[in-house]
């Protein structure tokens, strides 16, 4: 298999989750309106999108090493389209948050598989360069989504959104059917969750690399929650809040650039988790100093820059232990780590402070990164080939 010409279609499908999650952002005042709820009920959208998103990253995981990794895309991106068609078709409040549940299990498809088919292809701190690489691209996704959806729903309401959501989702399933390879290398039908979850729990650097990946998630995704409400107390245009993704993606994007500059430097991954930790504390710090200010967005900056730094680290090493059943140690690793970012999202939906759920996630990430408890996620960083 070429990798450099199935890269696009990798990075497309695992940035259709984000776009998926960032496109609803903007509309989420417009549930407010149109189905008469509490602000507050509508931000646990996303919750919900989290929760459901956990379980279906273990069934598709789990699906790719027994029927492969094509199928089991194939049939995620099936779900996700008959619950979009759901969500258009629903009258009730309650009716939206089944389809998005049932939407964000089929969407988890796109993160869970994407990952298992690259880490099928790449190995070592080579995985590391191509996780970089990819968040580089994937730090667009924010820009796209939240301008797109916001000029849609100025236009067309929530449903445009969802319209847009249906071509997206449709588009991708036409795509992955003529050109998505199989590249599981030999059938898997003995690995047992049981025996997986097991080692998984018993594994001291899979549960902070979890812990690591829910903190800096909830820290950027808060945003997401709370920043259309935000931008409205402060009399801001919806148009204004889908800007702000660009300047957002531009401080994802050049976190995730930023390295290969640690990486030609050799610098550790872990003093790199400190240092994203600590501008996670400091765009709290400021973001909590600023909340009645549009200038907020400025310290937010500092929170995206850590996220695209931190995150490529890892994930490219999280599941090192595991290559003989990525598949499911994969979808039970995302198990983890969604359902925390999950609840993470229900209490940031409840307390209504951005500013304050920032400061809880960098001070928990940076107590991670200094605990000198450091596993498969957080080994040194080093250049090298592929190990395939």
């Amino acid at each position: 298999m070429d990798n450099k010409h199935f890269l696009p279609l990798a990075i497309a499908l695992l940035m259709f989750p984000q776009l998926a999650q960032t496109l609803y952002s903007p509309a989420l005042a417009d549930f407010v309106q149109h189905f008469a709820v509490a602000p507050g009920l509508a931000a646990q959208t996303l919750a919900v999108y989290f929760l459901s998103f956990a379980f279906g990253v273990v069934g598709w995981g789990w699906l790719s090493d027994r029927c492969g990794r094509r199928v089991a895309m194939l049939a995620g991106l099936a779900v996700y389209t008959a619950a979009t068609v759901i969500a258009l078709c629903v009258t009730t409040f309650q009716g939206l948050l089944f389809a998005q549940a049932l939407a964000a299990f089929g969407a988890a498809v796109g993160s869970v598989v994407t990952q298992t088919i690259l880490r099928d292809c790449f190995a070592g701190a080579t995985l590391t360069k191509v996780f970089a690489l990819v968040g580089m691209v994937l730090a667009l996704s924010p820009a796209i989504g939240l301008f797109t959806g916001a000029a849609l729903v100025q236009a067309f309401g929530y449903r445009g959104v969802l319209w847009c959501l249906l071509v997206l989702a449709m588009s991708l399933f036409l795509w992955s059917a003529v050109a998505l390879p199989e590249t599981r290398s030999r059938p898997i039908t003995n690995v047992s969750l049981r025996e997986t979850f097991r080692l998984l729990m018993h594994n001291t650097g899979v549960w902070q690399s979890a812990l690591l990946v829910t903190v800096f998630n909830v820290a950027m995704y808060g945003y997401y929650a709370l920043g259309p409400f935000i931008f409205q107390h402060l009399g801001l245009e919806k148009s204004a809040y889908g800007a702000s993704g660009i300047l957002l993606a531009a401080g994802s994007s050049l976190g995730a650039w930023s390295n290969r500059t640690f990486n030609r430097a050799g610098v550790r991954a872990e003093n790199v988790l400190v240092l994203s930790a600590v501008l996670v504390l400091s765009g709290g710090l400021g973001v909590h100093a600023l909340r009645h200010s549009a200038w907020f967005i400025a310290p937010m900056l500092l929170v995206v820059f850590a996220f695209g730094l931190a995150i490529p680290h890892v994930l490219g090493r999280a599941l090192s232990d595991f290559g003989d059943r990525l598949g499911t140690a994969g979808a039970l690793f995302g198990l983890m780590y969604y359902l925390m970012i999950g609840v993470g999202m229900l209490l940031t939906g409840w307390a209504q402070s951005l500013g304050n759920t920032l400061l809880v996630c960098g001070g928990i990430a940076l107590l991670l990164s200094i605990s000198g408890r450091h596993g498969p996620g957080v080994s040194p960083v080093r250049s090298g080939k592929t190990d395939h």
